[in-house]
């Protein structure tokens, strides 16, 4: 079901914390990643905008959420990341997967996503029918917190650079914002190709701060997007808080979310704790 006008703008997908939505379903490796998708929110996005069957493609897959997420729900799935680390976590899930859903077809390589055809098995370049996926944002937005009973000082905040040791350094979390958008155009070029037509592509993606001022992703990424050849066919936004009958909506939000937010309303500046994340669905055109 490939149509935008019969699916909600408003996905229910984080009423319950991240963690509690892994379950057993995920190594333990899992939890390194500073900025692991929401299962709940990538099996929106494959259950969506593709049937039983079908090709699912992350080209930047971290742990493999999405692969996961698709193969659970009856999806071949395959997975590209730059990171040994992650490529391994993804393995030991899609282990996992096949184990509890024997036959299925899964599969995740080591490989830079800007040369995507490279890493896509021939047989499916422009057979891909759906590709979800999360961009990097590095230092400005994502990080694992650890606290002083960990590190036995102040509580610091590592692994932004997406790595658990030295950074592969065409990391595009590493990028500056210029750097950053060159690279995801690249990557997003390649998916263009290896999409079918009229395949559909879904990106994960919020607003964050950078350099003191607030930069609009969604808009910069659909701008690069539409360049490439993509029709942005909606925008919906996942809400990433639980409902509470007597207090309303209540963020889930990392330690470093209300840390920061908290900081800038002490500095005297505008802040709000985010509740959503954006999704961008975008078509690759039929000509």
């Amino acid at each position: 079901m490939n149509g935008i006008d019969r699916l909600s703008t408003l996905w229910a997908t984080g009423q319950i914390l991240p963690r509690v939505q892994r379950g057993d379903l995920y190594a333990s490796a899992s939890r390194a990643h500073p900025a692991k998708m929401w299962p709940h929110t990538a099996a929106h996005a494959v259950a969506a905008f593709s049937r039983p069957g079908d090709w699912v493609l992350d080209p930047m897959c971290g742990i493999g959420t999405t692969m996961i997420e698709a193969i659970r729900l009856g999806r071949a799935a395959v997975g590209i990341d730059c990171e040994p680390d992650w490529v391994a976590a993804a393995s030991a899930n899609l282990h996992l997967a096949k184990q509890a859903i024997p036959g299925v077809k899964g599969s995740v390589r080591l490989g830079d996503a800007r040369r995507l055809a490279r890493h896509v098995p021939r047989r499916l370049i422009g057979r891909i029918d759906l590709v979800v996926t999360s961009p990097p944002y590095g230092k400005a937005a994502h990080g694992r917190a650890f606290t002083r009973r960990e590190t036995g000082g102040a509580i610091a905040k590592r692994d932004y650079t997406y790595s658990t040791g030295r950074p592969d350094p065409q990391q595009l979390a590493r990028a500056d914002l210029g750097g950053l958008l060159e690279g995801l155009g690249e990557v997003f070029t390649g998916c263009h190709r290896v999409l079918k037509r009229g395949g559909i592509m879904v990106l994960a993606c919020r607003p964050f701060a950078h350099a003191g001022m607030l930069v609009d992703f969604p808009a910069e990424l659909t701008d690069v997007c539409q360049q490439i050849g993509f029709r942005l066919q909606g925008r919906c936004a996942a809400l990433l808080a639980e409902w509470d009958a007597d207090f309303g909506l209540r963020p889930i939000h990392s330690f470093f979310g209300l840390y920061n937010t908290r900081a800038s309303i002490e500095r005297g500046r505008l802040a709000l704790l985010r509740s959503h994340e954006d999704l961008l669905v975008f078509v690759k055109e039929e000509t």
